[in-house]
């Protein structure tokens, strides 16, 4: 049975965005395994006293059970160049535990930062983050997502960004790129110019 995983920021000893943390746990089980969520994340999650200081991902495995909590200091990762790689073919749309095609395609990156996936011409998500474009007026966001993110969810929800379609060819159309996730917020998450992204 395939393992599942949520990722939950922990800082200073608070979880964040658990209502959409939740809601995809919900979904994940119902979906993938058939079942109705038995359990609520935050009522499982005991937050050891080391990570009560500074900031952590909260890594929960799960199958049809959660298996495993996890707490792991978090270190921000610098990007400022991202290289275009193609898979037609990839699927991720549950956060499998198991990311080893995704880390294939990492190792592409050449002499980049991180990558940006294009599957079947449209643009979908980094290695580890989903993507906000800057067109000069608001965030945009690809509406062809590798795995639909929780702090993606909640920005959309707040209005912050929008959806849209966006290919491999309307990428120069944009200003910036910017990778957030459940670590990376809208106001802390790395940006980089268009003019970084690497065919």
């Amino acid at each position: 049975m395939c393992q599942l995983l949520e990722t939950i920021k922990c800082s200073d000893g608070k979880l964040f965005n658990m209502e959409f943390h939740q809601a995809r746990f919900e979904k994940a089980c119902m979906e993938y395994f058939g079942i109705l969520a038995a359990t609520s994340l935050i009522e499982n999650i005991e937050i050891p006293d080391f990570a009560q200081k500074g900031v952590f991902r909260c890594r929960v495995t799960y199958t049809s059970q959660i298996e495993k909590i996890e707490f792991i200091p978090h270190q921000y990762r610098e990007i400022r160049s991202l290289k275009l790689v193609e898979d037609n073919n990839i699927d991720y749309h549950f956060k499998y535990a198991d990311r080893e095609r995704l880390q294939q395609l990492f190792d592409n990156r050449g002499d980049c930062d991180d990558i940006i996936i294009v599957k079947n011409g449209c643009v979908t998500d980094s290695f580890a983050a989903n993507l906000v474009f800057f067109d000069g007026e608001k965030w945009c966001t690809p509406d062809t997502p590798l795995l639909a993110g929780t702090q993606r969810k909640k920005l959309l929800t707040e209005g912050k960004i929008f959806e849209r379609k966006i290919t491999s060819s309307d990428i120069s159309k944009y200003e910036k790129v910017g990778l957030i996730n459940a670590l990376n917020d809208f106001e802390e998450m790395p940006v980089s110019d268009i003019s970084n992204i690497n065919n």
